[in-house]
């Protein structure tokens, strides 16, 4: 008898510490707040300013809108998972043309960044889809801090992707006159094979991950609509129960 009460015990202390970590809502905030603030910090040190901008502003985004809908009301994952699937799956698929087409050595060339291939491989090819796959796995549990990361897939992929068709514009940092590749030490860390992509220079208008841009685009547009509709609808069943509710008591 003494056993079974002790399992039940820590039965009740194992449950309640898997609510806070991973169901309680302000210690879901707490932890998003700390990785949308440390997290380009971090990236602002590795690899400098121009993606830390993109991908940080992404972040502030995707926490506002979490907060705003499935961080109060999780979504159905009939709902929200397999438009979070669709995205990242295009996402993939995005990444390998700016893998094949050299996207990290161009943006070191464009902003003057020691943005290596074996980074770029590590954060999107690797540790990218391990996160991707967690994700799925909390999204269908209801996890709030899935639908954080779902939300920035949304926003990033989802709208961010445009920056691609700006890029041809921009004039790079290192040798904007000379059409080829280039392999220099930026920042102490050597850069090999960095294309210019100046359209200027080249007379192509294009940058790796242009063409397959749009790919994660619709999905992640059509999830942020999709969302913020179920939220409105949400909000206002719960006015219409609120007004039954004070017609009964009066």
């Amino acid at each position: 008898m003494p056993f079974l009460i002790r399992d039940v015990i820590w039965l009740k202390i194992l449950t309640a510490m898997i609510h806070l970590l991973f169901f309680n809502q302000k210690f879901s905030l707490a932890v998003v707040l700390i990785i949308t603030i440390t997290a380009p910090i971090a990236g602002y040190f590795s690899i400098g300013l121009p993606p830390v901008i993109i991908v940080g502003g992404s972040a502030l985004i995707a926490l506002i809108c979490w907060q705003k809908t499935y961080l109060k009301n999780p979504a159905n994952p009939s709902v929200i998972l397999p438009l979070f699937v669709l995205t990242v799956a295009a996402l993939q698929i995005h990444i390998i043309e700016e893998y094949q087409m050299g996207f990290a050595p161009a943006m070191s060339r464009l902003f003057g960044i020691p943005w290596s291939e074996k980074s770029f491989l590590m954060v999107f090819a690797l540790a990218g889809p391990t996160i991707y796959t967690l994700t799925s796995l909390g999204l269908y549990y209801k996890i709030p801090i899935a639908g954080f990361v779902a939300w920035f897939i949304f926003i990033g992929p989802g709208v961010a992707e445009f920056t691609h068709f700006i890029f041809p514009m921009i004039s790079p940092e290192l040798l904007p006159q000379d059409p080829h590749s280039l392999t220099d030490s930026i920042a102490g860390s050597v850069i090999e094979n960095m294309p210019n992509y100046y359209y200027k220079t080249t007379g192509t208008y294009y940058f790796p991950g242009m063409w397959t841009a749009v790919l994660p685009m619709i999905p992640g547009c059509f999830a942020i609509v999709k969302l913020f509709t179920l939220q409105k609808n949400n909000h206002q069943f719960d006015q219409l129960k609120q007004r039954l509710f004070t017609d009964d008591c009066e």
